[in-house]
Order: C-alpha cells, then structure tokens, then sequence
C-alpha cells in the first residue's frame, strides 16, 4: 500500500551486520541466523536484497570491524549501499538503488536496533515505503553504561513500537522471522 508510485515490489534491507556492530550484540549468533535464513529465502523467492554497511571514526572503511560478518555474504549483482549516519536513506544512493528495483515495501533486519535500524525505518517510512520490522532479527549492543536500557529491553521496545506505527497509505508493522512472507504486506 505504499505511497510511491509504480513501486510494487519488495525488498529484504539488511543494515550493518558487520564484524565491529554485531561483534558485542545481544544474541548476535541468533540473529545473524535469523538474518541468514531470510536472506536464503528472499533469494529464493527472486526478492532483491540490499545491504548496508556503515562507516565512521569508530568504523573505519575498509578495516576488519567495517567488513559485513563472515556467516553473510552479499551475492553477486546484490547492492551494497555505503553509509555515513544512521538513516541508510540519508546521502545515499539507496532510493536510487530501490526506485530502480520498483521497491516501495522494505522487510528491515540488522543493527542496531536503537539507533539505524530506527533511523531507517524513520527514514523509509517518511519517505512513502511500507516498512516491516523483523523482530527478532535485529539486535544492540550493550549501551547500558550510558543510561539506556539493558538490550533485549531495546529490542523489545522497538518492536512494540514499531507495530503500532500508521501513515496515510502506508503500512508498518513487526513480524517474526518464521513469518516473514515476501509476497504480501502486513
């Protein structure tokens, strides 16, 4: 039901599941899991899958931390779309990437669940897309130190926040891995 025109298919985001993000994150393992099994699926359903991957001072392009983890590996023709903030759109070429594809429903996996993977749903959401959340793939390291919550609280907020979220014609919505379906929205 998205908003943007001509934009009937759909797209698995996978947003900075690399070595230096996840290394530390709750139920990294699971996850990475999880995020492997829906990308197997979304291949084998012919849905695009796009990654992610972020740099910064902490994250340096190019270093082992910065690489995308071993358990995943973008295929050949996948895009790999460079980041700099928080919001996978922002000073991007991923709605360049995604109008070419006809994208206008986005299934969001990865890191960190606080920070870009809500930026990015934010930011997709904003910009006219359907966006569904995959609850338990997504996680977040500890933060904990700098007052925020232990992380299976984050990430069970963010999933209760996230289904809740409504827009004139657009759909938001959480939904576990074991129920993901490609084919239709929420």
């Amino acid at each position: 039901m998205t908003t943007l025109d001509n934009r009937p298919n759909t797209a698995l985001l996978v947003v900075d599941v690399q070595q230096g993000v996840v290394e530390e994150a709750h139920e990294r393992d699971a996850v990475v899991a999880n995020i492997a099994g829906l990308v197997d699926k979304a291949r084998r359903d012919r849905i695009p899958v796009v990654w992610v991957r972020h740099s910064d001072a902490q994250l340096v392009k190019g270093s082992e931390e910065w690489e995308i983890v071993p358990e995943l590996t973008p295929g050949i023709g996948e895009p790999v779309i460079e980041k700099n903030y928080g919001d996978s759109f922002e000073d991007t070429i991923l709605e360049t990437v995604l109008s070419g594809l006809g994208v206008g429903r986005l299934v969001i996996v990865g890191a960190e669940s606080d920070a870009c993977i809500r930026s990015t749903l934010h930011g997709a959401f904003v910009r006219g897309y359907d966006a569904t959340l995959v609850g338990d793939a997504h996680t977040t390291g500890d933060q904990t130190a700098w007052g925020a919550p232990p992380p299976a609280q984050v990430i069970a907020h963010t999933n209760l926040y996230w289904t809740y979220q409504t827009a004139p014609g657009r759909t938001a919505g959480t939904v576990d891995a074991a129920h993901v379906d490609f084919g239709r929205t929420l």
